[in-house]
């Protein structure tokens, strides 16, 4: 299943004012972050609860920010 984090993005952006700034208050490189923003590897239970303390977001918004689904592209075969 593919997740869209574009709210999550913007978050980010909003209180980090870049993406690296975010990776190094998670203590990640930016490639994992890369990775973790783009859907490349999955968020683990905890790093979503620290990604939501440092962000502000409330538990009750969690479903917004990291498991908003996103719309799979389908090639189409000739």
């Amino acid at each position: 299943m593919s997740y869209n984090y574009s709210k999550l993005r913007g978050k980010v952006i909003e209180k980090f004012g870049t993406l690296g700034e975010f990776a190094k208050a998670m203590e990640w490189s930016e490639r994992t972050n890369s990775l973790k923003m783009n859907g490349r590897i999955e968020w683990k239970q905890n790093e979503i609860v620290t990604a939501s303390r440092l962000l502000d977001i409330k538990s009750e918004d969690i479903n917004i920010y990291f498991f908003d689904v996103g719309v799979q592209r389908i090639e189409q075969i000739n």
